[in-house]
């Protein structure tokens, strides 16, 4: 039997008739084919108070189904109505079902729907929340490759510690007060002596990482294919700290990028180098202002990591 389905009178009757002729609980419970407690329930009301008939349920009832009732929270939610009688009018093309304004205004005042109609899909806060919600911050901005912080360095020393496999060791001077330490897998790629006092483009506001218990402060940015990696060169008269940038995407970076977000992981799949080898992000180059563009030696159409 469904809970919300009620006994009959007569079935009451002929609980306690069966309890008076001396049956068991159980032994009711299955010959008139009813759960044992609602067969408890009625046998304790008779004796309390010799009643074999229902009570009436507290609260009104609903007048919808609950089925009907999903319909029409969903049509508050999905309709900016001017009125409740807008919306009676379109739940009742959605569901079939004929009510009326105020039944609709009940059923959804209980659902906790309160205030005008119209307001019914806006968050808390109306107007101002709509406000609120059209000025992203920083973090749910559009990302692009703006927030990156990519610089141009000039690599001091190379040392590969004991015991590592194609890893170095690098002190970059990036334009600050003292060199960025960085822990790179070039070792496996690039003999140390080619390393050494050369040019090199550095993403910047990757947050700090232990590697092999050294903190790497920066990462270059290298052309890569499965046999081969060349370090991206800046152009001629870059200084160490210049700034790249990238046509139709301006903005300032990140102090630092938020691993939780993966914004270096959602930009680097529009990084390659072009047919020239020239570095570039959906077709525009790294570039520093005033001086030219960064390339790979011999790389082209390959991506940037």
């Amino acid at each position: 039997m469904g809970r919300s389905e009620e006994l009959s009178d007569f079935q009451r009757g002929t609980v306690v008739g069966c309890h008076l002729c001396k049956k068991s609980n159980r032994e009711i419970s299955a010959l008139l084919n009813l759960p044992r407690s609602t067969v408890s329930n009625v046998i304790l009301k008779w004796k309390r108070g010799g009643i074999t008939t229902a009570l009436p349920r507290s609260g009104r009832p609903h007048k919808l189904k609950e089925e009907d009732r999903q319909v029409l929270e969903k049509v508050a939610l999905e309709n900016s109505s001017p009125s409740v009688e807008a919306l009676t009018a379109e739940f009742q093309t959605a569901s079939g079902a004929n009510v009326s304004p105020r039944t609709v205004r009940r059923e959804l005042h209980e659902m906790g729907f309160r205030g005008r109609v119209s307001t019914y899909n806006k968050p808390k806060g109306g107007e101002k929340a709509e406000k609120k919600r059209a000025a992203p911050s920083q973090d749910e901005a559009k990302v692009d490759v703006s927030r990156l912080d990519l610089r141009v360095g000039r690599i001091i020393t190379t040392l590969q510690p004991p015991e590592t496999d194609g890893l170095y060791v690098e002190q970059v001077d990036v334009g600050e007060a003292s060199p960025r330490t960085v822990v790179s897998e070039l070792a496996k790629h690039i003999p140390s002596d080619r390393i050494e006092n050369r040019m090199a483009v550095l993403l910047c506001n990757l947050k700090p990482a232990k590697t092999r218990g050294v903190v790497s402060q920066a990462m270059f940015m290298c052309a890569n294919s499965p046999d081969k990696v060349e370090i991206l060169e800046p152009p001629s008269g870059a200084a160490p700290g210049d700034r790249v940038t990238f046509q139709g995407f301006p903005g300032e970076p990140d102090k630092v990028l938020d691993p939780k977000k993966k914004v270096w992981e959602q930009i680097q799949p529009d990084l390659r180098t072009d047919g020239q080898c020239i570095a570039t992000y959906k077709g525009a180059a790294f570039e520093v202002a005033g001086k030219g563009v960064c390339k790979a030696q011999t790389m082209s159409d390959s991506e940037i990591k």
